[in-house]
């Protein structure tokens, strides 16, 4: 059975920041391939670097000169800023041993059937702030208690989009899109308030 590249939440206040994007990784260098850029299929270049669980299957099992679906997670400082950490590639016909013929079509049509498409992000978290004026939103992604060790534990991201001011301190359900540098937010879902956190006196 073929899965989503993007799972359904397990709970209604699951955060979470993930995407597919289709395009061919060219590292910056071929003897540490880690670190590079994803292209798209209109030549856009964006900063990306491959995570160390999806190292062993790009350097094993990937043809760095074709295109895949590469599932990522999406990084950024600014509206014009995005990073992408690529967790993942979600190959059916690589991996299932599907006829691959026209793959990339095929792919295509199994992406409309999981109601997705090349480029989609679902980002899923708190909304922290809204500029009116620029139509740009923040929402503050938190990761899993397991991790929180980690530093970088919690992050922002700044999408396109208007959400009323009303909305801030919720948590929010999105569905974003990729353009070029920039995430644009196509439609949004107000789950509930953020209740303030309690200080141990």
């Amino acid at each position: 059975m073929i899965k989503s590249p993007i799972q359904k939440v397990t709970n209604k206040l699951q955060y979470r920041a993930i995407g597919i994007v289709n395009g061919i990784y060219s590292p910056h260098d071929q003897d540490q391939i880690n670190k590079g850029f994803l292209i798209d299929n209109q030549e856009k270049k964006i900063e990306a670097v491959v995570l160390g669980k999806s190292l062993s299957i790009v350097k094993k099992h990937i043809d760095l000169n074709n295109s895949y679906f590469w599932i990522v997670y999406p990084k950024n400082k600014n509206i014009q800023n995005l990073h992408l950490q690529i967790a993942g590639i979600w190959d059916p016909y690589l991996l299932n041993d599907m006829p691959k013929e026209n793959s990339r079509g095929n792919t295509l049509d199994l992406l409309k059937e999981f109601h997705l498409k090349d480029n989609y992000f679902s980002i899923r978290g708190e909304l922290v702030y809204v500029n009116i004026e620029k139509k740009e939103i923040v929402i503050k992604i938190c990761s899993s208690f397991q991790v929180k060790r980690s530093k970088n534990h919690n992050f922002k991201l700044v999408l396109k989009g208007e959400i009323p001011v009303e909305c801030l301190n919720h948590f929010v359900s999105l569905d974003v899109l990729r353009e070029g540098n920039n995430l644009r937010m196509t439609q949004y879902e107000v789950i509930q308030k953020i209740s303030p956190k309690k200080t141990l006196k």
